[in-house]
């Protein structure tokens, strides 16, 4: 009897070591995320705010300035256009308080794009339906995203969905054994099948997660959008109200190019949020407040380096603060 009870209360440790190692892995400390950010920093607040605010009025000629260090900076141009002309209709701010403006611009796009909480639901499967561009590191992104899941107690399964992309099944399934979870792989088969026997392992043996790769060739757009209709749609057969996240990876170092990224994928299946991968040493992560404003996207995942445990939730304060922090 009293063994039992010991043998419990090392269980509850187990969970409570568990859950407090992936507590560690997916927080970021204020310091590392602001290290992260710096290039970004520099090219999105910096520069524009040390060319501006010494200026006594705004004026057409500062104003244009302003608009090109933005564009440059990758808010895009519909974006960076909106903000100065919102400058050029008011005389309250002044360019001394440049900094405040673009910090408060900014969190009002961030908020107006949704909740960067991952959506997860406790005692039932949770699929995630990822997609991107071939190269913007989705298969690490999954692998780092199991990882995380596996530290916090879950039990986590693969769908290896990618079935056209040269070795990308091998690639998954290594990844998936270093993260420790399993993955159902069906090389060279149509990859609405894969998925399919997927859901079922899930539904059958009781996952809480489902991770499912995609392929993410830009060569026909057509055949892209129609494998992806494919997968949705045995989803929506299989687990309609089990969908949690179709999420998005894009590479930081793609800037603007993220935005047509993000209207291919948007048309083709109904996307709920953005994972940012190789955000360390990237200049472009104003690509983040970019996707916020035109897709009312938000961003919830960031990587910040190749390990397996650089995937971080995403914090909107906390990159406003980062970002407009003083040095």
């Amino acid at each position: 009897m009293f063994n039992f009870f010991k043998k419990n209360d090392s269980n509850n440790e187990q969970i409570e070591q568990k859950q407090e190692s992936s507590k560690s892995f997916w927080n970021f400390s204020f310091e590392g995320l602001k290290k992260t950010i710096s290039n970004t920093t520099q090219n999105l607040v910096n520069d524009v705010v040390a060319s501006i605010e010494e200026e006594e009025e705004f004026d057409d000629f500062i104003l244009d300035d302003m608009e090109d260090l933005l564009i440059k900076a990758d808010l895009g141009v519909g974006l960076a256009s909106s903000i100065t002309d919102k400058l050029r209709k008011q005389t309250k701010v002044k360019p001394s308080q440049i900094k405040q403006f673009l910090k408060e611009e900014f969190s009002a796009i961030l908020s107006t794009a949704g909740s960067s909480d991952l959506n997860i639901s406790d005692n039932e499967l949770n699929i995630f339906f990822i997609t991107g561009v071939n190269g913007a590191g989705k298969t690490t992104l999954i692998a780092k995203l199991a990882n995380n899941f596996r530290l916090s107690g879950k039990k986590v399964l693969v769908a290896a969905g990618d079935t056209f992309r040269a070795a990308a099944e091998e690639q998954l399934d290594i990844w998936a054994q270093r993260a420790q979870v399993d993955i159902v792989r069906k090389d060279g088969i149509d990859s609405a099948a894969v998925v399919y026997d997927a859901i079922k392992k899930a539904q059958n043996e009781n996952y809480d997660i489902l991770l499912i790769d995609t392929a993410g060739r830009l060569q026909n757009k057509r055949n892209l959008m129609e494998e992806l209709n494919k997968v949705k749609a045995v989803i929506d057969k299989l687990a309609p109200n089990c969908l949690k996240e179709s999420m998005l990876v894009l590479d930081a170092n793609t800037g603007q190019n993220g935005l047509s990224q993000a209207k291919l994928f948007s048309e083709a299946v109904n996307l709920t949020s953005v994972a940012l991968t190789k955000l360390d040493g990237s200049a472009k992560g104003g690509i983040i407040i970019a996707i916020a404003k035109e897709f009312q996207l938000p961003v919830k995942l960031i990587g910040v380096g190749e390990k397996i445990d650089d995937l971080k939730l995403f914090n909107p304060n906390d990159f406003l603060n980062a970002l407009f922090e003083k040095k």
